[in-house]
């Protein structure tokens, strides 16, 4: 490489360039990223320049995740004089030019590992997000932030690329690699002409017109060329409710109101969005007594958002509901990039526990059998595998669908309404002392969530702080209680296992 660092060739005034670009790229497994990579290394030799490229697989919580590292020197091979450049097989912090992310949560990742520079690094990103085992399985909200990790990338990039390139990948009906390879074209970011990279897609001869289709968006998304339209509004149908919302509800509120009313709807029926609205009713009315609004009302807006998801709470039926619709099966073929005569096969895994069967049968056959299963301290689980492509697992889910109409009978949507009424009703009665401690009263319904263990450990930490602190004032003043309660709420999201509610609650 030393002749090469000249800066002349021995050809006389032919500038050749000092070093090679660097490109690292972040992808998920599925993503396409080593076909990327490939067109990378096609257009580069198409333009005759020298170029090298390794992949590093490795293990993610989403997927499995494989690092792709390319160098290209930007100067054909006849300006070298017979010489050929060194290129490194592995990545330096500090020395990539461009850093290409197929999701938002690996740029965070390259951005924390150095290798975003703010003086070199052009930064190719999607915006949306394939959360990580921890942000799902976090007790409470355990998302990465979002607005950090763009207000990170714009501080520490030369040149960020930042947009959603899995929802233009979906529209143009293929895979982000293409995107990705478009927006790094198009923001200038390579020593690559825009021919020799569509020549390389079409030479790879499968799903060509595809990848082509994503390569233009992401091209012309990077170069700012593309005609935005206005976004479709995807909401599911309201009816009836909504036009009460509107008459009873103050116009900071309508928008989550709304949307808890369009859950419920798609949930249950008309009717259970409305019980939606009668329970918020004494919340607003209260609100607005403890002078939470206008122009607040953030009680009421807390308590809507709280209340329409634990309404919806999953069980067997839902989960058949979601999995067997037919826009789901739109959705799986527009991912997989299925043509319109290929078959496409789907197997659901599932893994119901005694607990989950018991929950949509009456309470008179689901507590005897429960009881047997606490007596018998024995875990029951049965795995499926349930082949929603074919006729027959089809059916099943349907038919399991089909029982919402009987879901108001079942043991646990009594239980979850009477859980409900409880947390209501403290909601109002702390509201009459303090709209701060209601809030503090109305965030408890975050412990309440998922299934089996998860349900049943957040269920009784939801009591556990109701008995020491919501019922009982503890002898503590309404500033003290709503900051105890706040405490053990957060301690209980942090510790699953309850030990550090127990320690919190100890000490109060």
């Amino acid at each position: 490489m030393d002749a090469l660092t000249e800066t002349q060739s021995a050809r006389g005034q032919d500038t050749l360039p000092t070093r090679p670009v660097t490109v690292l790229v972040a992808a998920l497994g599925g993503e396409g990223g080593g076909v990327m990579a490939d067109w990378l290394v096609a257009a580069a030799n198409a333009q005759g320049f020298p170029v090298q490229s390794t992949s590093i697989p490795g293990v993610a919580q989403r997927t499995g995740a494989t690092t792709y590292y390319l160098e290209i020197f930007p100067a054909s091979r006849d300006r070298l004089n017979g010489r050929s450049p060194v290129l490194a097989l592995t990545p330096n912090p500090g020395n990539i030019d461009v850093m290409v992310a197929s999701e938002l949560i690996e740029a965070g990742r390259a951005m924390q590992n150095g290798y975003v520079s703010p003086d070199r690094t052009v930064l190719i990103a999607s915006t949306h997000r394939v959360y990580a085992i921890g942000e799902k399985s976090a007790m409470g909200d355990g998302r990465f932030d979002w607005n950090r990790l763009v207000e990170a990338a714009h501080q520490l990039a030369k040149q960020p690329v930042l947009f959603d390139m899995a929802a233009l990948a979906q529209e143009a009906g293929t895979v982000i690699n293409a995107v990705l390879f478009g927006a790094m074209v198009g923001a200038g970011a390579l020593p690559l002409s825009r021919q020799a990279c569509v020549e390389a897609i079409e030479r790879t001869g499968k799903g060509t017109a595809a990848s082509l289709r994503g390569f233009e968006a992401g091209y012309n998304r990077a170069r700012g060329t593309d005609k935005l339209t206005a976004p479709v509004d995807g909401k599911l149908n309201r009816g009836r409710p909504v036009e009460r919302v509107r008459a009873q509800f103050p116009a900071e509120t309508h928008r989550i109101v709304e949307e808890g009313v369009a859950r419920l709807i798609d949930y249950q029926d008309i009717a259970y969005a409305d019980t939606y609205l009668d329970r918020l009713g004494p919340v607003l009315a209260a609100d607005r007594d403890g002078g939470g609004g206008p122009g607040g009302h953030r009680l009421t807006n807390e308590t809507a958002r709280h209340l329409a998801l634990w309404m919806s709470y999953e069980d067997l039926v839902r989960v058949a509901d979601l999995k067997s619709r037919a826009s789901r099966f739109v959705r799986v073929r527009t991912e997989t990039g299925a043509k319109p005569d290929q078959p496409v096969a789907v197997t659901e895994f599932l893994k119901p526990g005694v607990e989950e069967f018991c929950s949509i049968l009456p309470p008179a056959l689901a507590h005897p059998i429960l009881a047997w299963a606490r007596q018998s301290g024995r875990s029951f689980h049965v795995g499926l595998h349930v082949r929603t492509s074919t006729v027959t697992g089809f059916l099943l889910m349907r038919g399991l669908a089909r029982l919402r109409a009987l879901r108001r009978r079942s043991s646990r949507f009594l239980d979850e309404q009477a859980l409900i009424e409880r947390w209501l009703g403290a909601i109002r009665r702390a509201a009459t002392q303090d709209l701060p401690l209601a809030l503090e009263v109305a965030e408890c319904a975050r412990l309440i969530k998922g299934y089996g263990d998860t349900h049943k450990r957040g269920t009784e930490n939801f009591n556990a702080i109701f008995a020491a602190l919501v019922d009982d004032h503890a002898g503590l003043a309404t500033g003290a209680r709503a900051a105890a309660i706040r405490a053990c709420r957060l301690a209980a999201l942090a510790d699953p296992e309850g030990q550090a509610l127990a320690k919190s609650l100890a000490q109060i």
